[in-house]
């Protein structure tokens, strides 16, 4: 197939083009690079033996999207979103103009080019802050986004589940598969793809950057949880487990299908584990600031995987903990600077 992917250049949509790439397909990238990486790109078209197409511009611009869509398209994968929750709480209209504005043009692009296979990156916070009782989440559990971002994924998934009823509508089939996951972390293991964000708010590479000193003390938000260790719980899931996700999505969900599905390794990790772990796998001391709760951070959120290990035939491949951080941190100790180093 050759696959569209925009945000192909982030740190989630080059592991998917990766994946796609050892899978045989070909590849065209959508990228406007302002949270992508041109090195990104350059690193995939080596691997791509001439299957890589890059094309740098917003998805919500229609002579862009005429490009991308100038040779046969035949399925999609969005990742271009912005994805930063505290960010979205200060600037929502940037959120909605992203997420959701620039969506409409490549929705329309869809219909026109007739693309039969559409694959969403979305994301748990459409769920917002389940009752406890609900955990591990199933793709049943109420969906009420509690930030400007989750509300923009809320609206991504419907804008599309109205996209595939008006192609039916038309005599059209088509498949869509939205994975709900939760949070993302490592490195493929050859080491030269990797996140770089700035500035970086995720928590695994942000104890990584303390353990290597580019940060000073790290600052553990709330010790008084009602969890083992007091702090906050979540699912983690390797970052190539996610990639692979989409990839199966593409042949496991048929055309008439729709497909939401959680990702995660389905079970709890606590922020005093990731700390631990990274100072088992870097070997360094990692000093630790005990600050008040944020606002509307839920105790336990971890994913049930039921669904999309049946559907796709998926399951994660990176199983333990460590084996997650120990990738992120061969990148980062070969890449301190990001991709600019």
């Amino acid at each position: 197939m050759n696959v569209l992917v925009t945000g192909g250049a982030g740190y989630i949509g080059s592991h998917a083009c990766d994946a796609l790439l050892n899978a045989g397909h070909e590849v065209t990238i959508l990228d406007n690079l302002s949270r992508g990486h041109a090195k990104a790109v350059e690193i995939l078209r080596g691997r791509g033996a001439g299957r890589v197409r890059f094309i740098a511009g917003d998805m919500g611009d229609t002579k862009v999207l005429d490009q991308a869509f100038a040779q046969p398209v035949d399925a999609v994968m969005h990742f271009a979103a912005f994805a930063n929750v505290g960010e979205s709480a200060v600037h929502p209209e940037r959120y909605y103009q992203n997420n959701v504005g620039a969506m409409v043009p490549l929705v329309d692009a869809l219909r026109r080019h007739r693309v039969s296979r559409i694959v969403y990156s979305s994301s748990c916070s459409v769920y917002g802050q389940p009752p406890d009782h609900l955990i591990p989440l199933q793709e049943s559990a109420p969906l009420g986004p509690m930030s400007a971002y989750g509300r923009t994924k809320l609206i991504g998934e419907q804008l599309l589940q109205d996209h595939v009823g008006a192609a039916r509508a038309e005599g059209r089939e088509v498949a869509l598969t939205c994975l709900r996951y939760f949070n993302v972390a490592g490195s493929e293991p050859a080491g030269e793809l990797g996140e770089d964000h700035d500035p970086e708010m995720h928590l695994v590479p942000v104890v990584l950057r303390t353990a290597m000193g580019l940060q000073h003390r790290l600052k553990l938000f709330g010790d008084d949880y009602p969890t083992p260790d007091g702090t906050c719980v979540r699912d983690y899931v390797h970052v190539c487990d996610i990639a692979s996700a989409h990839v199966r999505s593409l042949d496991a969900v048929l055309p008439g299908t729709t497909a939401m599905l959680n990702l995660g390794l389905g079970r709890g990790i606590s922020n005093r584990e990731i700390v631990e772990a990274a100072r088992r796998v870097t070997g360094k001391p990692i000093e630790v600031d005990i600050a008040p709760r944020r606002p509307g951070d839920p105790a336990r959120l971890f994913a049930d995987t039921a669904q999309a290990r049946s559907r796709l035939g998926w399951s994660p491949r990176f199983t333990e903990l460590e084996q997650i951080i120990e990738t992120a941190w061969k990148w980062l100790a070969a890449h301190p600077r990001g991709y600019r180093g």
